[in-house]
Parts: structure tokens; sequence; C-alpha cells
């Protein structure tokens, strides 16, 4: 076994702290949507609540931890508990298309962006021509 200082700090800090963790998150924009990815490995989908609350979009799971009677820990780094994030969102998405969908560990949210807010060409009206009468 190799000594690491930081995974002790990092194991030291886990002891103390209480309250949810923040989820681990990816937010990419691909054409006309953002995508959210947020880590949630060992979550029971139905523990994953997604809110939206006015500009306001909040992600909370829960892990439980695992139960062995009787048994004696040897290890124990996968903890159990609760996950939260939030984020705001800008006046250009689409509030009423957000989907989700939960995969191998992986929460993703499409969030689209409203036609409001994509880009678009502006033309530019010529001057009008008018015709002069000759007498």
């Amino acid at each position: 076994m190799t000594f690491d200082p930081f995974g002790d700090l990092d194991r030291l800090r886990d002891a103390f702290r209480t309250g949810a963790r923040a989820v681990p998150v990816d937010l990419v924009r691909e054409g006309d949507r953002y995508l959210l990815n947020a880590d949630l490995p060992g979550v029971d989908p139905g523990s994953i609540d997604i809110d939206l609350d006015g500009n306001l979009l909040t992600i909370r799971a829960e892990r439980t931890q695992a139960v062995h009677d009787g048994a004696k820990w040897i290890a124990q780094e996968r903890r159990g508990g609760s996950y939260y994030r939030q984020f705001t969102l800008g006046d250009g998405i689409d509030r009423e298309s957000i989907s989700a969908s939960y995969e191998h560990g992986v929460l993703s949210v499409m969030i689209p962006i409203s036609e409001k807010a994509k880009p678009r060409k502006i033309q530019i009206a010529a001057p009008e021509v008018r015709e002069s009468i000759s007498a």
C-alpha cells in the first residue's frame, strides 16, 4: 500500500462533511440544445428528482448505503447519501421541452433553446424605387 497524502486528505474531508454532496456535471451546447450530463453512479433512478421553478433547475438524488448484516467491513469507500445541484437557466430556454434520461449511472438532461433565442438572419430592405413622370 502506498502513501497518498491527497487521497488521505480527501477521505478525511469526506468523513467530516455532512449534508448533500455536489453532483459532478459536464455541460455542453450541441446545436439547438444544451446537454447536461451528471454522474450519479449507483443511484436508483426512482430516487432522482429534477425540478424546474422559474429559472432554477434543481437535481436531487439519493444513494442508499449497502447493508450487510453480520459482516465485518474491511473497506467502505462507496458511501450512501444525498446528492444535490442547482443551475440558473437563462431566458432563451424552451422550458416546456426539457427532458431527461438515466443510463449507466449518468443522468442526461436535454435543455432545448427556444425559437426566440436561436440565431436568425435579418433581411435588409432595399430602398423603394420611384418612377419619375415626365411631362
